[in-house]
């Protein structure tokens, strides 16, 4: 199956998606990027409408930020149904959840599973799973059982459920689990993600999903699956094929600031990661890209966690991703974050050469 990256709600929501930098194309990359784009989107041209009427089996649902770093979504796991709040992450494919088999302190602060209240769970094979994130990892064991997101129902969906102490930042987590919308290729092997599942079996019309990420009071954030609701957007949609169906990763031209490239001048391979607060990408580059932001930076500096004066952000101009030709302009209120009255801070973080593809 093809998958598209829509790109058109990201530039006009409220808050840019993450963009991580990482490795520089090489020749033969350049050659097929320059071949594969007017092919790849002509052979999906029949996606491409926007005009597109909604099918009644499109859904979307609300989003809840959780101190500008992450997207909660609720869902529902078991018959009767019992409810948890996960993470919605494009950059893993697993769906797992806080279970009664953990009794650890930093699992009992969670709304845990429990298999012998649900008639619809079956049992895995046992076998020890090992999950890992950048913000954590977990262990636990693959069950299956019915799970529920507002109206959509995936029927035998397979999950993992924890049974060891959540570590690192998970162990504080305000939410209960993560819910990966990457690719099936990433899942754990002989498991359908939860995405697949409801393109599989009809549950949504189109094996689309896309996000309006907004900071508005008066206007919540959303995950849409099956579609796209135009009316969270002006202007046509930005379609974007991906370099490789593993995670959500594209192609980046370069990116600039005054018409100047700070980064990525040949050409470089980007993930889409909601799960993500930050932007991060090789220490050299985003020193690169911090020096053309503060060319007078703190004496303390560091790539992870650069601070800046905040009065000398005012004049910031937006960083800009050129992806497919196309400029994404994302304004300093996006890429610099307010610590105090007179202390900015950078967002950009350098780093990704020591993470492991496990990892990311």
């Amino acid at each position: 199956m093809k998958w598209l990256v829509l790109l058109g709600l990201v530039a006009l929501s409220e808050c840019i998606v993450i963009i991580p930098i990482t490795k520089m194309k090489t020749l033969q990359e350049v050659v097929l990027e320059e071949i594969k784009p007017k092919y790849f989107l002509e052979e999906q041209s029949y996606s491409l409408s926007q005009e597109t009427t909604l099918d009644h089996k499109f859904s979307s649902h609300p989003l809840r930020k959780i101190l500008n770093m992450a997207y909660v979504i609720n869902i529902t796991i078991g018959t009767p149904p019992q409810e948890f709040r996960v993470i919605i992450d494009t950059s893993s494919s697993d769906l797992w959840v806080s279970s009664i088999y953990c009794q650890s302190p930093s699992c009992c602060k969670h709304l845990r599973y429990n298999p012998k209240a649900s008639s619809s769970f079956q049992s895995g094979d046992g076998k020890h799973i090992n999950l890992r994130y950048g913000c954590g990892r977990i262990m636990g064991v693959l069950a299956t059982d019915t799970v529920q997101i507002g109206r959509l129902i995936a029927k035998s969906q397979t999950l993992v459920l924890s049974m060891n102490q959540l570590s690192g930042a998970l162990e504080h987590a305000s939410y209960d689990g993560i819910m990966g919308l990457a690719q099936p290729s990433l899942a754990i092997h002989g498991t359908t993600p939860i995405f697949a599942n409801l393109n599989k079996n009809g549950i949504i019309p189109e094996p689309v999903f896309a996000f309006f990420i907004s900071s508005w009071p008066q206007k919540s954030s959303l995950l849409m699956l099956g579609g796209v609701d135009h009316a969270y957007h002006k202007g046509a949609l930005k379609w974007v094929p991906v370099t490789q169906t593993h995670l959500w990763q594209i192609a980046v031209d370069r990116i600039s600031m005054n018409k100047k490239v700070i980064a990525c001048s040949g050409g470089c391979q980007a993930i889409l990661d909601v799960g993500s607060s930050f932007l991060f990408g090789p220490t050299d580059r985003v020193r690169s890209i911090q020096r053309s932001i503060n060319p007078s930076p703190l004496q303390n500096e560091q790539v992870k966690g650069h601070a800046t004066e905040s009065f000398f952000t005012m004049t910031l101009p937006p960083v800009i991703f050129t992806i497919n030709g196309m400029d994404f302009p994302m304004s300093r209120k996006y890429y610099i974050q307010k610590v105090s009255k007179d202390i900015c801070f950078i967002t950009f973080n350098g780093g990704t050469e020591y993470i492991s593809p496990s990892e990311t």
